[in-house]
């Protein structure tokens, strides 16, 4: 009793920051609901089969403002997967405008500048009205018309509770139809900004992923 009156008692541990506009902490989990996207799909071949039901456990959580009306969070897990959100800055689930499921699918480290300009040049793949994927076609989602669009720029704070890191993205989003349903294929340019990781040059990430309703994301 003694030590509590003087501030010597134990004191809680600090609870974990709840971060986005799902409300969730690094460590907590995200129930996602896929039923729905598995339905609109059964009918076509989805490059990478239809993502499953269950327990999405956050173990970075990345932020980045568009605008002055957007901010765009992103949460991962181990698996590298990511769940995306589009909404007010600083806002909460009812500010929500988009929200989507992706997946890694591939990646890749181009060799030097030519290589570079093959894929990120004013011609480059990256950026051209379709995109084909080993045969499976997409469509360019963002920019209109035929000619090469430019690609999306943003810098992007990543949060795993240890560190964070300061990730400079351009980025593609391509889609086509399966099924009933829609899917997207992300064509991402990550580049470390820290001075040791620059050194490392950068890399292509293909993700392929699904629009979801927020009513198929709830914090468990």
């Amino acid at each position: 009793m003694i030590r509590s009156w003087f501030g010597g008692g134990r004191k809680d541990p600090q609870l974990p920051q709840e971060r986005g506009p799902l409300r969730c902490a690094i460590g907590g989990a995200l129930e996602i609901d896929t039923l729905g996207v598995q339905a609109s799909l059964a009918a076509g071949e989805p490059a990478m089969g239809a993502p499953r039901s269950g327990n999405f456990i956050v173990s970075a959580i990345g932020t980045a403002q568009l605008d002055g009306q957007s901010e765009l969070t992103r949460y991962y897990d181990d698996d590298h997967r990511m769940i995306q959100v589009m909404a007010a800055p600083g806002g909460g689930e009812d500010t929500i405008v988009d929200v989507s499921l992706y997946a890694p699918w591939d990646s890749v480290v181009p060799a030097g500048p030519s290589e570079w300009a093959r894929w990120t040049g004013p011609r480059g793949l990256i950026g051209a009205p379709t995109y084909d994927a080993d045969g499976i076609v997409f469509t360019r989602y963002w920019g209109e018309g035929s000619d090469h669009a430019d690609l999306v720029e943003f810098v992007e704070t990543v949060d795993d509770g240890e560190s964070r890191r300061q990730i400079h993205q351009r980025c593609m989003l391509y889609s086509r139809v399966v099924g009933d349903g829609e899917e997207m294929l992300l064509l991402n340019i990550e580049r470390d900004l820290a001075h040791d990781a620059r050194a490392q040059g950068a890399a292509i990430a293909f993700m392929v992923g699904y629009g979801l309703g927020a009513a198929d994301i709830r914090r468990v």
